[in-house]
């Protein structure tokens, strides 16, 4: 993957974060508007945001079963407790974990912790990367590969 892919990966995964984040306090009526008024006020066209745009369909369609390993993996915590941007952190690290086999776990986990550095607290990469590490575990799979569809 080339510098400027991985930047507009990154791009994407902010944006992601940033409408996952907004979601889970105000979920809109109607997404198809809501994410079109989204894409609008972010700095490059909403084309640049596509896999981050991905991320927020997975995310949002698989939350309940996402929820779910949450809540079983988040050891001593209650899932209401959880602040709401390391919930909008998991959430999409999570939906990478199982539903993207083309991103390896690890990478997913790092960019997990390096979204936590930037928007949470300095507590929040641990927790992050214990549920995440825990999740790993669970896969069944190499978590340093992608898995290329056959």
């Amino acid at each position: 993957m080339s510098k400027a892919q991985f930047a507009q990966r990154r791009d994407g995964r902010i944006a992601a974060l940033q409408y996952l984040f907004a979601w889970s306090l105000n979920p809109p009526m109607n997404l198809t508007d809501d994410l079109r008024v989204f894409f609008e006020s972010q700095e490059h066209p909403r084309e640049h945001y596509a896999f981050g745009e991905e991320l927020i369909h997975g995310a949002i369609q698989h939350m309940a079963e996402i929820d779910g390993h949450i809540r079983s993996l988040a050891h001593n915590w209650e899932f209401d407790r959880i602040a709401k941007i390391d919930l909008a952190i998991l959430r999409l690290a999570i939906f990478e974990m199982k539903y993207r086999n083309d991103i390896p776990p690890v990478v997913s986990i790092n960019e997990a912790i390096d979204l936590s550095k930037q928007f949470s607290n300095n507590d929040a990469k641990r927790f992050i990367n214990g549920i995440l590490d825990r999740l790993k575990g669970q896969l069944g799979r190499d978590a340093r590969k992608a898995e290329t569809p056959a």
